[in-house]
This record gives C-alpha cells, structure tokens and sequence, in this order.
C-alpha cells in the first residue's frame, strides 16, 4: 500500500492512494487526525466509505508533516565514504535534522541566501512503525512502517565551518520528503533496490541499498540504543558516491535546476530550486 499526507480545501488529511484518486482516510468519523497518529494507532488497514478525490486535486505535504525525530546516517555507502576520504568505523555516523526543514514533493528546495554551496543527497528513508527501545536485528524490519524518498540536500559550508553535520543540514525548506510511504510487502528485494539522483537529467548518484556499510537493521538496532523509537520517527539511511562537492569542479544546485531523486519501487521526489526570498 501507500499513503501521502495532504491538505484539500484548507484541512490536512492523510490518505491510501488508489491509482489515480486517494481515499481520504482522515476523513472517516473517528479516524487519526494524520498520517504518523494512523501508524501509532495501527490504523494503516483502515477501511470504509472514505471520499475518494482525484490525487491531482491535493497539495502534498511531506509524507510524515511532524516526525518526532529525524535521525540520519552519514557515510553509509562505501563509495561516498571513500569519495569523502573517511576512515573506516566500527558504528554509524548519526547526526539530526529538525522538522522545519522538510517539504513536500510539490514544493521548492530553498538555496539559503548565505550560500551557494547547496548540494543533493539521495536517500532511501525508512518510516518507523512500531517503536521500541533496544531493538534487536533480527527484529529491526518489523519495527518499519515503510519508505519513502528523501533528499537530505546539504549547505555544505555550513556543514564545515565548525566539522560538524548540523548547521549544514537544518536550513529550512532543504529536505524534500515523499510523496508516498511505500508498505514493505510493495517492495521484493530491498537489497536491489537501487537510489539514484538525477540533477537536470543527468544521473549523479547510482548504488544499489546491498551498498550501504550499514545495512538498516544495523542501523535500527544502533540508534534503538541511544533513543527510544516511535511510530513516525524517520531515518535517512545515507546516500551514494557522486554528491556534487566531491566533484571537479564542484556541481552545486542553483536556482531553476531540477533535482531528483529515485529509488526503485519507493518513487520519484522532483524539486526545483530557489533562492531564498
């Protein structure tokens, strides 16, 4: 199944989507207030006489409006780890994003007025399901409600002026999310599921998810240690080699490029970039 989060004549809602129309789950009497309280509530089978509106009519939102937590993985694919000259660890590189920052597939990326030096990073984001604490590995994927596209896109001189990932990474409108969560029983093999970015139709990014140094179970278990995990919460699990600071020359994102990010099975998350007003 997938789901988005939406807003139709002025009221937030949540919904299944049915090939060209989605059943506007938010709306049934009695029925979650959004998409992250449906998957606390275990309400992502609800069924009955929702309306069905034509998808087209629907301005997205990002596909979870109000996670809880935003964790994401940093140097997770062996190609980007050696792109960037990083040494081998033993444990993932986590570091955080707030709410703020997310828009919806429909929305611009937001260059920051202060920098030019906007970069794309295509993720594959897990949505978590049923929380917990000290997940074991074995029992991390029950643990997930779906996926979805992100684009953990990066300020990247932000992000060095001190060596540290969060100032680059918390600038508002800088994380495009969705459009859909994607259930894991619409997806056959993870493992092959290949992330790509495509900037104005050329491919940067390539890997397959069997790429990742740490694979999601690893990650769940980790972060479950230090955290406690609820229904909602994202995890960004990293993005391939090809980010466009490690290019020569650089390839940063400007205003009027278009920027995608696909992941086989998940989806396609389109943006275009703007300058900051």
């Amino acid at each position: 199944m997938r789901f988005i989060s939406f807003e139709h004549e002025g009221r937030a809602s949540w919904g299944r989507v049915e090939g060209a129309e989605v059943a506007d789950l938010g709306a049934l009497p009695g029925a979650p207030a959004d998409l992250r309280a449906a998957i606390a509530a275990g309400a992502l089978a609800l069924d009955g006489p929702a309306p069905r509106l034509p998808r087209a009519s629907v301005k997205l939102l990002p596909v979870i409006p109000n996670p809880g937590k935003i964790l994401c993985v940093g140097h997770n694919y062996e190609s980007h780890r050696k792109e960037t000259g990083r040494a081998e660890v033993a444990h993932p590189s986590i570091f955080t994003r707030f709410a703020d920052t997310l828009v919806a597939a429909d929305d611009p990326v937001i260059r920051p007025s202060v920098s030019g030096d906007l970069d794309y990073e295509a993720e594959l984001a897990i949505i978590i399901g049923q929380g917990g604490r000290n997940i074991p590995e074995a029992e991390a994927m029950s643990h997930v409600a779906g996926f979805a596209c992100f684009n953990d896109a990066s300020v990247r001189d932000w992000q060095w002026h001190t060596r540290q990932f969060i100032p680059g990474k918390n600038f508002p409108g800088t994380a495009p999310f969705g459009p859909e969560l994607v259930t894991p029983d619409e997806i056959a093999d993870l493992r092959a599921v290949v992330v790509r970015s495509v900037l104005n139709g050329e491919v940067m990014q390539e890997a397959p998810v069997s790429h990742m140094i740490f694979p999601i179970p690893v990650i769940l278990a980790y972060v479950s240690q230090f955290t406690p995990l609820a229904p909602g919460d994202v995890i960004a699990t990293g993005t391939p080699g090809g980010v466009g600071s490690k290019r020569t020359p650089p390839v940063w994102m400007k205003p009027g490029d278009e920027i995608e990010v696909r992941i086989d099975g998940v989806g396609s998350l389109v943006s275009k970039i703007v300058a900051e007003a």
